[in-house]
């Protein structure tokens, strides 16, 4: 056996085509490219604010965690095609010694997170406009939604971005027991439409009216016959949030924090559910609502429902607080299958942070750290189109980010540039060739009807 290094041009990602072609029918790196300000001579830039973009949105969907990473993807020529580089082999540098990287060293991508704390710094001249990203993103995640949905379900959550240094706006967290940022994420099944970072020292609610009300409002123009319901867990039960939904006409779903009062009229209830676990046995449930109100933060009051859950030995109350109606949603219809639901946006949470690094936020400054969780975002954004047009029918329609890229996206190929073309070659014991061309035809046959 005899192995050596003359292989020639080869990349790991041959994946990356699919993602270049998704890209490309949604419009995605080309339209965030419009977030970043580029105060750049254009007679000296040899990477556009969209190829450094691509660059950065298409290694992290392909598990290029660090920056650092680029120093040895920038020869991948693979990427430089997906990217858009006229010469993939980055022969056509002005140096001599950046002959044979046809992509921006990690320095140069670090400037697009990094920019925003260095304003008027001459050499952080391209940056983000922070406020303009969360608005695309809002727009493209709405765009994913059909214009005839008659109900759209916007999912809240609070979560911990643990913190490994002294990151501006660093602070301790009880729960979490570590220090950490608090970001505010906001879903529509799995389409993030909001990403807003805040310091651990915050209320989960903190920020959450006014991250809505533009969800809200582009949603409505988006669907103006849905009926839209916030759903989130009980750290966001507080009056403002819901007398805000109530004066708009919004529904809401959201658990609530148990307390004595509460467990008190749920008693009977618990206590039928003890009698039915006694009869047969193991594990029992039983719902009731009543109307309560808080004895000082409450305004009005408001519909409960309460679980009655027995489980073996134990007992497991629950309560949850709506303004959709009995016509709408019956008690354990409610609970079950609108409330428990939002696991699925938890589910997408862990997508993103861990398969997507949402939670690496290394930067030290907070408004750096913002922009990264949001390029985290517009990945998953990515990842989540690529799952619902290009794998709809097939064995990894509902894979994760993680599975989806050692499955479909982590393909070997030989690249061949020459003067009129580059021909890739992909592996020929590749063992999903045939799903790679399902999701080929399919990206093909929605960009014609789309």
């Amino acid at each position: 056996m005899v192995a050596d290094f003359s292989g020639g041009f080869l990349s790991s990602d041959g994946g990356v085509l699919l993602l270049r072609q998704v890209d490309r029918s949604i419009g995605l790196t080309r339209g965030l490219a419009r977030c970043f300000s580029d105060g750049r001579d254009q007679r000296f830039v040899e990477h556009s604010a969209e190829q450094l973009v691509a660059q950065r949105i298409y290694g992290l969907v392909l598990g290029y965690e660090d920056l650092n990473d680029h120093a040895d993807l920038r020869r991948d020529p693979l990427l430089a095609v997906a990217a858009d580089k006229v010469d993939p082999l980055g022969m056509d540098r002005r140096l001599d010694t950046d002959k044979g990287r046809a992509l921006a060293a990690p320095a140069t991508l670090q400037r697009l997170e990094s920019a925003v704390d260095h304003p008027g710094s001459r050499y952080h001249k391209i940056g983000a406009c922070v406020e303009k990203m969360h608005t695309y993103l809002l727009e493209a995640g709405v765009r994913t939604l059909s214009k005839g949905a008659k109900e759209v379900i916007l999912d809240l959550d609070a979560t911990d971005s643990r913190l490994h240094g002294h990151q501006e706006g660093r602070f301790f967290h009880g729960y979490y027991g570590d220090y950490c940022y608090l970001p505010l994420l906001i879903y529509i099944g799995s389409v993030a439409v909001g990403a807003r970072l805040r310091p651990a020292n915050k209320d989960a609610a903190d920020g959450a009216v006014a991250a809505l009300e533009p969800i809200v409002a582009a949603v409505r123009r988006r669907c103006p016959r849905a009926r839209i319901i916030i759903r989130a867990d009980s750290g966001f039960c507080r009056e403002e949030l819901m007398g805000w939904c109530e004066d708009r006409h919004i529904s809401y779903c959201l658990g609530l924090a148990r307390n004595g009062r509460l467990q008190e009229a749920l008693q009977p209830t618990m206590t039928r559910a003890r009698e039915c676990a006694a009869l047969w046995g193991g594990h029992t449930r039983q719902f009731t609502e009543f109307s309560y109100r808080t004895l000082q933060t409450w305004s009005r009051s408001r519909r409960v429902i309460g679980k009655a859950e027995i489980l073996g030995d134990k007992d497991n109350p629950r309560f949850v607080v709506t303004n959709l109606s009995q016509e709408d949603y019956a008690p354990q219809t409610l609970y079950e299958d609108l409330y428990c639901a939002r696991g699925q946006m938890e589910n997408a949470i862990k997508e993103n942070q861990l398969d997507l690094f949402g939670e690496r936020l290394s930067c030290a400054g907070f408004a750096a750290n913002q922009v990264r969780l949001l390029l985290a975002s517009f990945a998953h954004l990515l990842v989540e189109r690529l799952r619902a047009i290009g794998l709809q029918g097939t064995e990894l329609a509902q894979a994760t980010a993680g599975t989806i890229r050692l499955k479909l996206l982590k393909i070997a190929a030989i690249v061949e540039v020459s003067v009129r073309r580059v021909r890739v070659r992909l592996a020929s014991a590749c063992p999903r060739q045939d799903l790679f061309a399902v999701v080929h035809r399919h990206l093909l046959a929605w960009v014609d009807t789309g």
